[in-house]
């Protein structure tokens, strides 16, 4: 498949990339736009049990099967559909279902730890990175996980100090160095947002 455009969006947790990504699709949606989130690829764990699958941590590269994704998204690249595994973030493992996903003209890469693998970062044509604080974040985080993933405040606020943040500043605030573009609040900054999407419509008319 010829004249694929990839683009990644880095970020970390609660930064407002979910928010990017839907703007981007929005925008794209006529070029055929397929979307594929890093946590996807957590690994499965069906050897724990639930009380030991809540205490990995889930912020570490290690957490993820990033080769995985990496043969996925070459084989989209190339014009072969893919069958991306679920992830269920209220038992904290993957799931036996899958989801197919057929190539497009725009494939868009979510993820915090997208860019500290260089195998995945270079089939990246666009790396983005949203630049958003980190009491912004947090609090973002704590109405997401309680709201939508089933976790208590506090285990949201312990998990994040005990895991994500170390992780984000060990992992994720450095692989900013990577990125093309840095788009302050993510998907919360129109001004940005149409900049990103004009020079993405440049690329992939000329490609």
């Amino acid at each position: 498949m010829e004249n694929v455009t990839i683009i990644g969006v880095a970020g970390g947790t609660g930064s407002g990339k979910s928010t990017l990504v839907k703007k981007l699709q929005e925008a794209f949606k006529d070029d055929d736009v397929a979307t594929i989130c890093h946590d996807y690829y957590y690994k499965a764990h069906n050897d724990l049990s639930y009380e030991e699958r809540t205490k990995l941590n889930y912020d570490h590269p290690a957490a993820f099967d990033t080769q995985m994704m990496v043969e996925h998204i070459k084989a989209l690249k190339s014009g072969v559909p893919i069958n991306c595994p679920v992830y269920s973030f209220k038992d904290h493992n993957r799931t036996e279902e899958t989801i197919m996903i057929k190539p497009s003209r725009v494939i868009i890469i979510d993820g915090i730890l997208i860019y500290e693998n260089k195998e995945l970062r270079d089939l990246m044509d666009i790396k983005v990175y949203v630049d958003t604080d980190a009491d912004v974040r947090l609090s973002r985080r704590i109405l997401r996980d309680v709201k939508d993933r089933g976790r208590t405040m506090e285990s949201v606020i312990n998990q994040y100090l005990s895991t994500v943040k170390p992780m984000h500043e060990e992992f994720v605030e450095p692989s900013k160095k990577y990125a093309d573009v840095i788009i302050p609040e993510g998907g919360f900054n129109s001004v940005a947002v149409r900049m990103l999407i004009h020079d993405i419509e440049s690329i992939v008319k000329n490609k």
